[in-house]
């Protein structure tokens, strides 16, 4: 699968993936593949499945898509949720040493409506701790690395999110 395919929109791909010209296999493995090589460079995205857990929510997505069922107008896109987020069975640190070992038995809100519209949840994007801040920086993951120029934080509460997009990493992401 060509990388020219992780700097498609997400309108794009969701469209691809409901005409079955691209299969969330494909799609979740090109992903993981570029977040292997450039991931730790910027920092984006410090908590994810491994690659056998994600490629299995994805071959279950794809297999709805083949019985005729269409969860949402994100089925079978991944995505990794803000580490602000409650995320059910994943941990969730809000970048503070307080809550580094917490795994929610919940979904925040946001993150229940972000799973009915079918993306598939296989990441935390990086945080400052508890949000607060113009950085990017927190005392459990570090630094996320503005793409552009590596000697600067990606900024703001959501700078996981942005470098995440930034550096192809995901198709869509969360902020607040």
């Amino acid at each position: 699968m060509s990388e020219s395919l992780v700097y498609e929109d997400a309108t794009t791909l969701a469209r691809r993936l409901r005409e079955r010209d691209l299969s969330s296999v494909e799609l979740m493995t090109t992903y993981y593949d570029r977040i292997d090589r450039i991931d730790p460079i910027v920092n984006a995205i410090p908590t994810r499945l491994d690659r056998d857990e994600a490629l299995a929510l994805a071959r279950t997505a794809d297999a709805k898509l083949t019985a005729g069922e269409v969860v949402g107008p994100l089925h079978g896109l991944p995505i990794a949720i803000k580490d602000l987020q409650a995320t059910a069975g994943m941990r969730t640190t809000m970048g503070s040493p307080l809550l580094e070992h917490w795994v929610p038995a919940h979904d925040a809100q946001v993150v229940k409506r972000i799973r009915e519209a079918g993306a598939l949840i296989f990441g935390k994007t990086n945080t400052p701790e508890f949000g607060a801040g113009s950085h990017s920086f927190n005392p459990i993951f570090g630094m996320t690395r503005n793409p552009y120029d590596r000697t600067k934080t990606a900024g703001g509460s959501s700078g996981g999110a942005g470098a995440a997009l930034a550096s192809g990493l995901l198709p869509i992401a969360d902020g607040s």
